[in-house]
């Protein structure tokens, strides 16, 4: 063997010890970043919760104003969802599917709740419909009721999760194109027979990686909620709202047990997202292949 030959097998060789270590350190500076900022905290939350045992720590998730901040999280998630499930496949059936005047503006107001404070957004709501909004008095007259009431936090919800579904949903259909739809109507398929039979086939594990993300966005959501509710107690208080009070109060072991149940919630979304998302790549993938 040359001497050229054994001297490009040992850097190759070294290179490849180089790779490894590197590897070996990034894996490692990952892992450690992993559990300062992640599971350390989600440890201290749980435990903090646990303290005192778990007799309040169930005292303090069975409490009625906690009860009635579970609820009201529950009930913002349920009307905003469907809200933006449906706004989110229009707005990427429009896009994906049909050239038009304003799609890219269209497009961009889809990000905007990405670029806009949350709290910008609440403020918004405040001078549009708060007693001395621009609808104010209108709303006073007829005894409407947006602002520190429940319809002020769904909308708040709706604006902060607007974008989920349909960022999700517009690739998606933009990458599988309009071929099947197209052959669907050449067979004489109307409208909704497509959509149902060909359409959300093809889009719905995009879609339920979208309900996924926009259901944590939403449980989640405090700037924009904290300036529309009030804060009023057990009546316009979500979840992340009612640990903030807790823990103001300096109830701590109630206001980590709270955050507990939050993060029970969330651990259960995020199993959710790893689900949709498996079954995404693995969709992605095949239609690659193909």
């Amino acid at each position: 063997m040359s001497t050229a030959t054994l001297t490009a097998a040992s850097s190759a060789n070294a290179a490849r010890r180089g790779n490894a270590i590197a590897r070996r350190v990034l894996i490692s500076l990952a892992w450690l970043v992993f559990g300062l900022f992640l599971l350390l905290p989600l440890f201290v939350v749980v435990s903090e919760g646990l303290k005192m045992g778990l007799g309040p720590f169930f005292t303090a998730i069975f409490e009625p104003d906690a009860l009635s901040a579970l609820k009201l999280t529950l009930i913002a998630v349920a009307i905003s969802l469907p809200l933006n499930v449906l706004f989110g496949v229009c707005a990427a059936w429009c896009v994906s599917k049909y050239e038009f005047r304003g799609k890219s503006i269209l497009v961009t107001l889809i990000d905007l709740p990405f670029s806009v404070s949350p709290v910008i957004a609440g403020l918004i709501y405040v001078l549009l419909f708060g007693a001395q909004g621009y609808f104010g008095s209108w709303l006073q007259d007829h005894d409407i009721q947006i602002v520190f009431a429940v319809p002020g936090i769904v909308l708040a919800t709706i604006f902060v999760t607007v974008p989920f579904v349909a960022r999700e949903l517009i690739p998606l259909m933009q990458e599988q194109g309009t071929q099947e739809e197209e052959a669907a109507r050449l067979l004489g398929a109307n409208g909704w027979q497509m959509f149902w039979h060909v359409t959300v086939p093809n889009i719905k594990w995009g879609l339920i990686y979208g309900v996924v993300l926009c259901t944590a966005r939403a449980m989640g959501e405090f700037g924009a909620v904290s300036v529309v509710s009030g804060h009023i107690r057990g009546v316009t208080n979500t979840l992340p709202l009612h640990v903030e009070i807790l823990y103001n109060e300096y109830n701590h072991v109630a206001a980590f047990s709270v955050a507990s149940l939050l993060l029970i919630l969330a651990l259960f979304i995020l199993l959710l997202k790893q689900w949709s998302e498996a079954r995404l790549a693995r969709l992605r993938h095949s239609g690659a292949e193909e």
